[in-house]
């Protein structure tokens, strides 16, 4: 019976199981029992430089930046040094310093929820505000995941700076703005996010309308549904997250994230298949719940665990300076990973 191996190979074809588990590695052979020098030297490839010719070409070689002839960008990413460590939870996992890493992560995403919930900084406080116009509040909500808030002592500056009321139709003074580490917002778009996220709403009759969707809608239904709606232009799976995160979070609307919506190529799904050990979105998606479940977290303090955990530095994401991870929950996640 084939033996399947957590990279969904053949156990006997996976050069890095076959190293943990020291199993002989399967020769690579070509069709018709060749070895693949003898299949490069009869198809005519070019020759070796020592043969007179000039060296072949690597497929992706990269260009500086760090980005290949076709333009995709190449990610080395930090490892900590392999020590043993091991958790079924976390598979990807080799480091116990990189393990340690993400609880501290994922523990202060989830202080930086909570919060949210009982005492929003800034300007989350007034989208939190029940008076205000709800309109004018989810605009503002928007704003603030599509810029970002700073890391500093004044992290809300660069909205404070660009906001304009929604009723007035005025988009945002982007020229100059001071945008955070998360933002979503690029200069040479301008105004086309904002212009495709004001259509959007358009259609619906309001933002309101938008975001309350269909009333047979549970939170979870509603989440994904708004989600997929609100792929435009510009606004990437990170800002569409925190969005609908911080409208829930704020109890502006019925929003709670039943999945974490991955498989772009951003920070947050790189960092989870690394983590996670495989490439599949529905595993990769099955595999996060049940780290959530184990750490005793919201699924929700994942996405920006593991952003700040992907980006090898914190992004405080509008908390204040000073604000560390509760302790108890720090405790909980890290019983989770075995540390």
């Amino acid at each position: 019976m084939p033996t399947f191996c957590r990279h969904n190979r053949l156990l006997q074809n996976c050069p890095i199981c076959t190293r943990e588990q020291h199993v002989e590695l399967r020769p690579v052979v070509t069709p018709g029992g060749q070895s693949p020098s003898q299949a490069r030297s009869s198809s005519g490839a070019p020759r070796s430089r020592a043969a007179g010719g000039a060296p072949p070409a690597r497929a992706g070689s990269s260009r500086p930046g760090n980005r290949s002839s076709h333009g995709v960008v190449v990610r080395r990413l930090e490892r900590g040094a392999e020590d043993g460590y091991r958790s079924a939870l976390v598979p990807g996992l080799k480091s116990g310093a990189d393990a340690e890493r993400l609880a501290e992560e994922v523990a202060f995403a989830t202080t930086r929820l909570a919060r949210l919930s009982t005492d929003p900084p800034g300007l989350y406080a007034e989208v939190a505000d029940p008076a205000g116009e709800i309109e004018e509040r989810t605009w503002l909500a928007f704003l603030i995941a599509y810029l970002g808030p700073l890391d500093g002592d004044r992290p809300f500056a660069g909205i404070e700076q660009a906001r304009t009321d929604w009723r007035s139709g005025r988009p945002p003074h982007l020229d100059g703005v001071a945008l955070g580490p998360r933002s979503a917002h690029e200069a040479a778009r301008g105004t086309r996010t904002i212009d495709a996220y004001r259509a959007w709403a358009a259609r619906s009759g309001s933002q309101a309308a938008a975001f309350a969707g269909e009333t047979g809608w549970t939170s979870e239904r509603r989440f994904a549904r708004i989600f997929e709606r609100l792929a435009l232009p510009g606004l990437d799976r990170g800002a569409r997250f925190d969005l609908l995160v911080t409208l829930g979070r704020l109890g502006v609307y019925e929003l709670e994230a039943g999945t974490l919506a991955l498989g772009a190529n951003d920070t947050v799904t790189v960092a989870a298949k690394r983590l996670l050990g495989i490439g599949d979105s529905m595993l990769l998606e099955r595999r996060a719940v049940d780290l959530a479940e184990a750490c005793q977290v919201p699924l929700e303090a994942l996405d920006a665990g593991l952003y700040n955990w992907g980006r090898g530095a914190r992004a405080r994401l509008g908390v204040p300076a000073g604000v560390e991870a509760d302790e108890s929950t720090l405790a909980a996640v890290q019983r989770a990973l075995g540390l």
